[in-house]
């Protein structure tokens, strides 16, 4: 589906935006995207890439409520939407033919159990 391409770190963010839930919103998402993906990442590349999602129609935000412990600013939480749903499994789907259609690749998965 032309224009549903997802780029690996919006991937990322997607698959950790459902594994979050409904705590899904940008310090948790950062972190678990840090401990998932074994690498530092940037508030500003984050929240570039949320905004670009939710452009694309792949996510969804709402604004909690302020707290006093986050100086009375509100957290911004966030949803994958069923398109968004739909990208992920297309980049699956992609992945995994490419992936199987490596013998060797295949092959050494297998003795790697």
């Amino acid at each position: 589906m032309k224009g549903n391409n997802l780029g690996e770190f919006e991937e990322l963010a997607l698959l950790t935006i459902l594994v979050l839930g409904d705590d899904a919103y940008g310090v948790t998402i950062r972190q678990e995207i840090e401990k998932q993906g074994e690498r530092k990442i940037s508030r500003g590349a984050l929240h570039t890439a949320l905004s670009r999602l939710e452009d694309k129609g792949f996510l969804n935000s709402r604004q909690g409520e302020a707290t006093e412990a986050r100086g009375g600013h509100p957290k911004r939480y966030y949803e994958v939407t069923n398109k968004g749903k739909e990208a992920l499994h297309e980049a699956k789907n992609t992945r995994d033919r490419l992936w199987n259609q490596i013998p060797e690749v295949r092959l050494e998965l297998q003795y790697a159990w």
